[in-house]
């Protein structure tokens, strides 16, 4: 390996191997101590105590990042001030999607609309309204939130590291409010810390992936079950071609799959909005775009204090969904940050907000609007299939109604794997960088080594727990995450105003 391999790499690999290693052991062999129930109830008394953290602290991020946008460090280069864009506007945008929530849109585009239908996070009047409300916080936890959470420490990871010549960690981010402890133990246990929030976030959506790709060949060959030994294959065959799409590099296998992304998901979604109801899916998304902007503060800022009782849907949807972006923003984070070198903070930050949430938004309107459409004007009940076959199984059940069904099953199952692969080889490459003290081209020993503690984590938790087990590993491992985020912001307000004062002076002393 090369020598600049970190204590990063040993302490996390370290740690990473003694989990893994506990969650093999059966539940009967250790009932009180095993994996499953140790992390349930630290994850139970996470979401009770701090739900309102969660809620704070991601609408916080979202907040500074629309401020950036206006203020006067817009104009900012992250790079050097003649630094150019390495990729264009379709590769990079490619590249978002790839790395920030790909699988996941697949996963949930047509369950989470038609569980939120079925099951309102309030009391609402009626079907029409239910529909709504289920559509608008579809909208609401894969908008404008997760990508406010991404921008922050993407925006961070490039300025210090393109603009400042800091190396491409967590811990440099906060040099401007720590100094030189960052390049000792206090930044070995925050690069440390996210370390473990990269690998559980992904080892979330890798689980969420092989569920799927288990659900949809099941739906193609009934005589293949969505078993946790089916799962645990598909993980085993997809490990080999991300390891495989790693050996190429990032500018090789990482673009052209991200981009060969992008053209399925464009491919998938204009059948679905041609194929499927489309006025009622363009109704439904010009509406609820309306109604989102609208109703962003009180989805922001809304608890149950009046009913203690009545927190499960928050837990179980929003503060899921803040807690596993969290997890996942260390790896997406320095994975756009690394590819969005020579563009300005406005435009960055634009650029990561506003495109991705009106993908995500035509996303669920053309699936879950046609999944509400099944049900609301047709009279079928896909929630029982949720009831039966998990989430993983809406999708298909939807392309089922639908001409071409085999044809786009087979083309949903070849997109979630490609996605399934960006995903894992990207992580293995943050995680490879972050472990060598921000080498931009890691050790291919180290993002392997990456690779297999990401699938084994993967398999682990599908194996305690299936959904519920890789929810619980995302709300756990994020939650000291938030508090380096927290920081990041102090941090980079530091280093702007620094920057501006020096840019003052230039001026005064030019003229």
């Amino acid at each position: 390996m090369k020598k600049s391999v970190t204590r990063v790499f040993y302490i996390s690999l370290v740690i990473a191997i003694l989990f893994i290693a506990w969650g093999v052991i059966p539940e009967e062999t250790w009932p009180n101590w095993n994996l499953n129930t140790v992390t349930n109830n630290v994850q139970s008394f996470l979401v009770s105590k701090f739900g309102w953290f969660y809620l704070l602290s991601a609408t916080a991020f979202l907040i500074f990042a629309i401020y950036l946008i206006v203020s006067k460090y817009g104009n900012i280069v992250l790079g050097k001030e003649d630094d150019e864009p390495e990729y264009n506007y379709l590769t990079w945008f490619g590249m978002l999607f790839s790395a920030g929530m790909g699988i996941g849109l697949i996963f949930w585009g047509a369950a989470e609309p038609i569980s939120h239908f079925n099951a309102p996070p309030y009391d609402v009047n009626g079907d029409g309204e239910a529909g709504r409300v289920a559509m608008r916080y579809s909208f609401f936890h894969w908008g404008l939130h997760p990508w406010g959470i991404y921008a922050i420490l993407a925006l961070a990871l490039a300025y210090f590291q393109f603009r400042k010549e800091y190396p491409g960690l967590i811990s440099s981010t906060l040099k401007p409010l720590f100094g030189d402890r960052m390049d000792g133990s206090s930044g070995t246990i925050v690069n440390t810390i996210a370390v473990f929030a990269t690998v559980f976030g992904v080892a979330t959506s890798l689980g969420l992936g092989a569920q799927q790709i288990s659900s949809g060949l099941g739906f193609v060959n009934e005589n293949l079950s969505n078993t946790v030994t089916l799962q645990l294959i598909i993980i085993g065959v997809v490990t080999i071609l991300f390891m495989l799409s790693a050996l190429t590099g990032l500018d090789r296998g990482i673009k052209y799959l991200s981009t060969t992304n992008i053209v399925l998901m464009f491919l998938l979604l204009l059948f679905m909005l041609f194929a499927g109801p489309t006025n009622f899916i363009m109704n439904y998304f010009t509406t609820t775009l309306g109604s989102y902007v609208q109703n962003l503060p009180f989805m922001s800022f809304r608890t149950t204090p009046f009913s203690p009782d009545d927190t499960g849907w928050l837990e179980n949807w929003t503060i899921f969904y803040w807690a596993w972006w969290i997890a996942w923003a260390p790896f997406v984070g320095m994975f756009i940050a690394r590819v969005s070198r020579g563009r300005t903070v406005r435009e960055f930050i634009i650029g990561v907000l506003l495109v991705p949430t009106i993908f995500g938004a035509l996303w669920f309107s053309a699936f879950g609007g046609s999944a509400i459409s099944l049900e609301y004007h047709h009279g079928m009940d896909i929630q029982t299939v949720i009831n039966n076959v998990g989430e993983e199984g809406a999708l298909f059940t939807v392309l089922e109604n639908y001409p071409l069904q085999l044809v786009t099953t087979l083309l949903t199952i070849l997109l979630i794997s490609t996605f399934f692969i960006t995903s894992a080889d990207s992580a293995t490459f943050v995680l490879g960088m972050q472990t060598t003290g921000g080498d931009l081209n890691p050790d291919l020993k180290v993002k392997l080594a990456w690779g297999l503690v990401q699938s084994a984590t993967a398999a682990v938790l599908l194996w305690q727990g299936g959904l519920g087990a890789l929810q619980t590993a995302s709300i756990i491992a994020a939650f000291p995450f938030v508090f380096i985020l927290i920081m990041i912001i102090f941090s980079i307000v530091k280093a702007f105003r620094e920057e501006a004062k020096q840019h003052d002076l230039k001026r005064r002393k030019y003229k």
